[in-house]
């Protein structure tokens, strides 16, 4: 038998608390752990049950969304957020991947559509609905017009770490090039892979050399002195 995706809800709403959990004892393999209303509330839940993946909306009294999955995905308890709200704009959709979201619906969403969501996240894939995937398209495709730095959820130095993985450099190869120790590196890459929410270096080399990183010569080499 297959292990069902555990999951908690968080929406202040409770009309939308209601439809949500009639959903999920509609879905087999779906299994409801428990509802918060608040960012504090879903951040204690998961801390205490670890679910496979908490349903967040984004505004919400007191620790909003954005805060609560931040929290929620950097604890290391293997639980994957799944943004369910009304807001479209290309800054909740980023804040949301920066604090760490694996996927991100809009409450328009259809049955069919949230299902997979809930378990394609569970699963450990990167979900988003169809409205939120044009705007992302929408939004990188400007950004190449305009210049604009790809990645905007990396900081720069995050930035050029990625173009150092695209590039095939190792963990100490780019320590060097960087003037960093790899240490320091490997915590960059953990937090790269992160918020780009893939699962390993290939897969980022991948998003990297589609936006365009990764394609010129390495650096030469600083010579030791």
């Amino acid at each position: 038998m297959t292990t069902p995706i555990r999951l908690v809800v968080a929406d202040d709403h409770p009309v939308v608390r209601d439809g949500l959990r009639a959903l999920i004892e509609a879905t087999p393999g779906i299994e409801l752990l428990g509802e918060a209303t608040t960012g504090d509330e879903a951040i204690e839940i998961a801390r205490r049950v670890r679910p496979d993946v908490v349903l967040m909306d984004l505004a919400m009294p007191g620790r909003n969304g954005i805060e609560a999955t931040r929290e929620i995905a950097s604890n290391g308890w293997a639980s994957a957020v799944l943004i369910l709200t009304m807001f479209a704009d290309d800054e909740s959709i980023f804040a949301a991947m920066r604090a760490g979201a694996r996927g991100y619906l809009l409450k328009d969403a259809g049955h069919d559509e949230m299902r997979r969501a809930i378990e394609g996240v569970g699963s450990g894939e990167a979900i988003f609905g169809a409205g939120v995937a044009q705007r992302m398209v929408g939004f990188f495709a400007r950004a190449r017009e305009l210049g604009v730095q790809p990645f905007p959820e990396l900081t720069d130095r995050e930035r050029e770490v990625l173009a150092e993985i695209a590039r095939g450099a190792g963990n100490a190869t780019i320590a060097q090039h960087l003037g960093i120790s790899v240490k320091t590196v490997r915590n960059h890459v953990s937090t790269i892979l992160s918020k780009l929410m893939v699962v390993d270096r290939a897969q980022a080399i991948v998003r990297a050399r589609e936006a365009g990183l990764g394609v010129r010569e390495d650096r030469p080499r600083r010579a030791d002195t």
